[in-house]
């Protein structure tokens, strides 16, 4: 998988505004967002992409999904909505090779984006 810029965040080699964390995941908002909330959910257990996962990263995966609506119902937007979105591989949009969850909300999402 190689040393992606989230391995750097994860050793805090490169400054991040983390708004959570603990023993198996770290989430941070996007330095490009695309929506007024854009955080990225990370696991710190190394997984490039979504098919890289196997059984044994159910758990995982799991708690990806339940600190993104957490964090949701904690800053008051899960009630009106919010999106989370995982890219695999290129032609997904994925652009780093460590998944992660985006979770993005504070204004009305359309489907497709655009």
């Amino acid at each position: 998988m190689g040393d992606t810029i989230f391995d750097k965040i994860i050793r805090r080699e490169i400054p991040a505004d983390i708004v959570y964390e603990d023993d198996e995941l770290l989430a941070f908002r996007d330095v490009n967002p695309q929506a007024p909330v854009h955080v990225l959910f990370i696991p710190k257990q190394a997984v490039a992409t979504l098919n890289d996962a196997t059984a044994a990263d159910a758990s995982l995966l799991g708690k990806l999904l339940l600190a993104c609506a957490d964090y949701a119902k904690r800053e008051g937007f899960a009630e009106q909505g919010y999106r989370t979105v995982v890219n695999c591989n290129e032609d997904g949009g994925q652009t780093v090779f460590h998944l992660h969850v985006h979770l993005l909300a504070g204004r009305r999402l359309h489907w497709p984006p655009g």
